[in-house]
C-alpha cells in the first residue's frame, strides 16, 4: 500500500511537471488571488470589530448627552455648582455627589498607594523567588472579589470597628475633618473600603513597572554598597515614576466608578459636610439608589447628567493613566 501511494505521488508530480508552463502560472495566480481575497476579508472583519468598540463608546456618550439634555438645558452650568439635590423640589445640583466621589477616592488613594508601593517593592526586591509568584497571584485575586462582598464586609465588620476603635481616636485630634459623632458609616468608611478594592490594581501595575528596570542598574547600585531602600529610591523610582503615576491613576479610575461597596457604607445622605465621619453620597451611589423610583420629568435627566459627569471624569483619568503607562513601557523598550 505504501509503495502504491509513493508511485501515485510520483505520477502526480510528474504530471504537474509536464503540464504547460502557462497552466501552472494561471493556477498560481488563481491561488494568489484567493489568498489575497481571504486576507482582505480578514482585515475588514478585524477592523469592523475594532470600529465596533469606538461605535459603542460614541453611542454611550451620545445617549448620555441626549438623555441628560433636559436637565442641562434647565439648570445649565448651575447643575455643576449647585449644592442642593432635592427630588421633592425638583432642584438638582451635582456638588454633593461630586464631592463625595472625589473625597472617597482621595481617601482610598491616600491609603492604597503606600500599601501598594510596599507590596510591589517586596515582590520585586525582597521576596524569595518561590513566594513571589504565589503572593502576586494572591494580590491579583483580590481584584476578582465582587464589590458587593466588600460592601457587606465594610458594613458589618469594618464599620463597627472604625466606630469603636478608630474614629474616637481621630476625633480626639480636634481637626474639623474628624468632627462629629463616630457613626461607623460615612465618607471615611467608604474611602477605607475603596482603598482595599484599589490596592490589587495599583500594586499589580507598580510591580509590573518595577520589573522593567534593567537589572544592571540595580546590580550596579548594590555593588556600590547601596541598601535596598536606596536602590528603590534612587534607581527604581526615578526610572519608573511615569508608570507608577499611571498605575495610581488607574486605581483612581477604579475608585471613581465603584457603586455597590460605596452604597453600603457611605450613608447615602444628600448633604455637604466638612467632616469625613458624616454620611454623604457619591455619583455612583446616587444613581443606584434613585434611578428606579425617579420621576421621568426632570429627575431622570438629572441622574443621566450625573452619569455623563462621571463618564467624562473617568474617561479622562483612565486616558491619562494609559498614556503614562505607555510612556513608561516605551522608555523601558517594551
Amino acid at each position: 500500500m505504501a509503495e502504491q501511494t509513493m508511485i501515485e505521488s510520483a505520477f502526480d508530480h510528474a504530471a504537474y511537471a509536464t503540464r504547460p508552463q502557462a497552466a501552472r502560472a494561471n493556477e498560481g495566480d488563481s491561488r494568489g488571488r484567493r489568498f489575497a481575497a481571504q486576507d482582505r476579508a480578514f482585515v475588514a472583519i478585524t477592523r469592523s470589530f475594532a470600529a465596533l468598540v469606538l461605535v459603542a463608546l460614541a453611542g454611550i456618550l451620545v445617549a448620555l448627552v441626549v438623555e441628560a439634555w433636559p436637565a442641562l438645558r434647565t439648570f445649565g452650568a448651575g447643575f455643576l455648582v449647585g449644592t442642593t439635590w432635592s427630588p421633592a423640589d425638583d432642584v438638582y445640583g451635582a456638588v454633593v455627589a461630586g464631592y463625595g466621589t472625589i473625597v472617597t477616592s482621595a481617601i482610598a488613594l491616600a491609603i492604597a498607594v503606600p500599601l501598594s508601593f510596599g507590596i510591589a517593592v517586596f515582590l520585586t526586591e525582597m521576596c524569595p523567588a518561590r513566594l513571589a509568584r504565589p503572593l502576586g497571584i494572591a494580590v491579583e485575586l483580590l481584584a476578582g472579589i465582587p464589590s458587593i462582598i466588600y460592601g457587606f464586609w465594610g458594613l458589618f465588620v469594618l464599620a463597627p470597628v472604625l466606630q469603636a476603635q478608630v474614629q474616637p481616636l481621630l476625633a480626639a485630634t480636634g481637626l474639623p475633618i474628624f468632627a462629629g459623632p463616630p457613626l461607623g458609616i460615612g465618607v471615611f468608611t467608604a474611602g477605607v473600603v475603596l482603598a482595599l478594592m484599589v490596592v490589587p490594581f495599583v500594586a499589580s501595575v507598580m510591580r509590573d513597572v518595577f520589573q522593567t528596570v534593567p537589572p544592571v542598574l540595580k546590580e550596579s547600585a548594590y555593588g556600590l554598597g547601596c541598601t535596598t531602600w536606596e536602590v528603590v529610591r534612587h534607581v527604581v523610582l526615578p526610572y519608573t515614576r511615569i508608570g507608577v503615576v499611571g498605575g495610581v491613576m488607574l486605581g483612581l479610575g477604579r475608585a471613581l466608578g465603584e457603586t455597590m461597596a460605596v452604597t453600603f457604607v457611605i450613608g447615602n445622605a444628600n448633604r455637604l459636610s466638612p467632616s469625613l465621619f458624616a454620611p454623604g453620597n457619591s455619583i455612583a451611589s446616587t444613581l443606584a439608589n434613585e434611578f428606579a423610583e425617579a420621576d421621568p420629568a426632570l429627575h431622570i435627566p438629572s441622574l443621566f447628567a450625573l452619569g455623563l459627569l462621571l463618564f467624562v471624569i473617568t474617561f479622562v483619568v483612565l486616558g491619562v493613566a494609559k498614556w503614562l503607562v505607555q510612556r513608561s513601557a516605551a522608555r523601558a523598550g517594551v
